[in-house]
């Protein structure tokens, strides 16, 4: 078993050349320093200067110079499909990640969540597939929950 080390990220769009991928779940793509496993099972020590949300196809630069793939992993969601700006609404305002389409909302299952989104009027149907959620309002990914005194210049 091989074991790399990535200090740094870069972002999809502005690299090319893997030669490993890392299949990630939304949650495990939230981190700072982990050991994680690459596709072929060697180790990957993640040692990033401050806590980051990867997204899909971003991916880790080794200190040796080569890049490791990120890909966002099937996870379970809620598919959900309804008068879809008054659901987004009440997601938003609990806080949820959602991924917005044009034609349904996606969040991973909470069965608390998916039952007041049903009273709502929502269909909601179990779904397996990649999660990648928007944004938060400061135009960049999560932070730790309910950090709404920091500006923007603190990012």
């Amino acid at each position: 078993m091989v074991t790399y080390t990535a200090r740094e990220i870069r972002r999809a769009g502005d690299w090319s050349g893997s030669f490993e991928l890392c299949v990630m779940t939304y949650d495990e793509r939230f981190l700072r320093r982990k050991v994680i496993k690459t596709a072929h099972d060697d180790d990957l020590l993640v040692d990033l200067e401050h806590t980051t949300s990867l997204n899909d196809r971003d991916a880790f630069l080794l200190t040796d110079g080569r890049l490791v793939e990120i890909i966002a992993a099937d996870e379970p969601l809620y598919a959900i499909t309804g008068n879809l700006t008054h659901l987004a609404w009440h997601i938003g305002n609990r806080h949820t990640p959602c991924q917005i389409e044009d034609d349904r909302l996606l969040i991973q299952r909470d069965k608390v969540i998916g039952h007041m989104l049903e009273h709502l009027g929502a269909t909601l149907t179990e779904v397996m597939e990649p999660f990648t959620p928007e944004g938060g309002a400061y135009g960049h990914g999560r932070t730790h929950a309910h950090e709404h005194g920091a500006t923007a210049h603190e990012h």
